[in-house]
């Protein structure tokens, strides 16, 4: 493969000898490190808001509906902005693009933590994902335009495992902070982070050269796009509270898709499009694309199980339950580098398949899982997931920015953060779905089982929503003998749904890994580059 060219200029010594080592603006490496700090504060935001939830809920008197809009808000205007904010950066300048995603990010989080009303949040969370958005998929175009093939893997393993320690350091320092600060300071931490980042950033980032000369930017490409995802994701995200099955999740998921059709088709007749169409004749970035959401579909989704079988089921504190899920922490840590090793000696057909294999692996071994399993039976499924979304996460990077031109390294970073928001998106809610379904329909069974009365455990059926999440409907005026009952058999229903999204994961993490065999090649040349002869 040819190398691509590199977005930045040496300049020549006055004396016609070449410096002894290059300056810091031209040292790839140091581009690496800056944009490490947009990544860890974006990967760390994404995890302490979860833990934050509770105590914004009881400050600002925010209802459930509200609560839910705190994470929606930024989700949406996340995914419906990332490929448009790689397409700016592409042709404006991803060093630009960056640093004003990562100065806006830092403000809108202070403001976040002095808003004090539930709806100035909510529409700050907004303001933050648009931020994000133009930080995160330039992250990956700057890192694309300044390593070599050579490098570029083991450099998106070193982002990767940057991207899971922030991740596995959420829970822990949300819960530090929650318990004994305030839940503002999850928004605060932000600001220290974000401004050394910013100082080193504009020290060291390379200066691109825009690509697209006088090119009209695609408006109505824009526009469809966003407003596709905007649907897509509405839907995704509401489809739990609506029921999958219902006319206005399946309208919502409908409209999306035939919305995103209409973008691809336009996109397709386009000569300056916003997402070339030309990047999906290579399999190995189409299936990347697929595999990253897959992984984040996994990740997400059986993290947020988890953390409601260990907080609600078990009772265990958020911070211990961040201490407790360490072992996954600190396998997907050195994860995307072992991933990224290994994709570097043999390409991503291997580690992909290898990752979802492993992450299968968990979901089968999870399925041991009982009320009272001891933690010597937990941590080996969290070491083999952590290890699997590690390797996935680096080698399906590799394989969609990796096999894009440099021009485009923009886009392609914008379609692979958005991939994983979607997959992401889809991960919470629909395995959140599934064990609620499974739930309710064995929690009458369980109650009986656990010695509840027929009668009140007729009564109790409607409270599928509180046992869903782990918690069981006991009041105190129940006898403790009926509360111990209710108890054991509203923790046995849990169970049973969670070992149901369980099998539903390890079946699709199957199937990934089949998908990663047959569609990814190893070696092929970024689809407008051509291989070297």
């Amino acid at each position: 493969m040819t190398s691509p060219s590199v977005d930045r200029k040496i300049a020549p010594s006055t004396d016609g000898v070449a410096p002894a080592r290059p300056p810091a603006r031209l040292n790839p490496w140091f581009t690496l490190a800056a944009v490490c700090f947009g990544l860890f504060m974006v990967s760390l935001d994404g995890s302490v808001v979860s833990i934050a939830n509770p105590y914004i809920s009881a400050d600002l008197h925010a209802s459930l509906a509200q609560l839910q809009w705190v994470t929606n808000a930024y989700l949406l205007a996340l995914a419906a902005l990332l490929i448009l904010g790689g397409k700016l950066g592409d042709r404006f300048g991803r060093r630009t693009f960056f640093l004003v995603g990562m100065a806006g990010f830092v403000v809108s989080s202070v403001a976040i933590g002095l808003i004090g009303s539930i709806e100035g949040v909510i529409a700050l969370r907004a303001v933050q994902g648009l931020f994000a958005a133009l930080m995160m998929p330039n992250t990956l175009g700057l890192m694309r335009a300044v390593f070599s093939p050579a490098k570029f893997g083991m450099a998106v393993g070193i982002w990767a495992m940057v991207s899971s320690v922030s991740t596995a350091l959420g829970p822990i320092v949300g819960g530090l902070f929650v318990e004994h600060v305030s839940w503002e300071w999850v928004f605060y931490i932000n600001a220290p982070i974000g401004v050394v980042g910013l100082v080193f950033g504009l020290r060291v980032l390379p200066r691109s050269r825009p690509h697209g000369g006088t090119e009209r930017f695609d408006v109505v490409g824009v526009v469809l796009l966003a407003l596709g995802m905007l649907i897509l994701v509405f839907g995704v995200v509401k489809g739990e509270t609506w029921g999958w099955g219902s006319a206005a999740t399946l309208g919502c998921l409908g409209l999306g898709i035939l919305v995103l059709a209409g973008f691809c088709l336009f996109e397709a007749r386009r000569r300056y499009p916003l997402l070339p169409m030309r990047l999906f004749r290579n399999p190995s970035l189409t299936v990347g694309t697929v595999i990253t959401a897959l992984n984040f579909f996994v990740l997400l989704g059986v993290i947020f199980l988890l953390m409601l079988y260990l907080q609600n089921v078990r009772g265990y504190s958020a911070v211990m339950t961040g201490v407790y899920t360490l072992p996954l922490s600190l396998a997907s840590i050195v994860a995307p580098l072992i991933g990224a090793k290994l994709t570097e000696r043999f390409g991503p057909r291997l580690t992909m398949p290898l990752g979802m294999a492993l992450q299968a692996g968990a979901a089968f071994a999870l399925l041991g899982v009982a009320v009272d399993s001891s933690y010597h039976s937990l941590w080996p499924g969290f070491v083999l997931l952590g290890l699997g979304v590690g390797m996935v996460m680096s080698a399906s990077s590799e394989a969609v920015v990796g096999n894009a031109p440099i021009k485009d390294a923009g886009v392609a970073g914008g379609l692979q953060s958005t991939a994983l928001q979607l997959g992401g998106a889809l991960g919470t809610s629909v395995l959140a779905s599934l064990l609620a379904s499974r739930a309710g329909s064995a929690l009458f069974g369980a109650l009986t089982d656990a010695g509840t009365p027929a009668v009140t455990a007729r009564e109790l059926e409607g409270a599928v929503s509180a046992v869903a999440q782990g918690v069981a409907p006991v009041s105190s005026s129940m006898p403790a003998t009926l509360k111990a009952a209710v108890i054991e058999g509203s923790n046995q229903a849990f169970v049973h749904g969670f070992h149901a999204a369980l099998t539903v994961t390890g079946v699709l993490c199957v199937a990934g890994a089949l998908a990663a065999v047959l569609g990814v090649r190893r070696g092929q040349a970024p689809v407008d580059v051509p291989a070297a002869h």
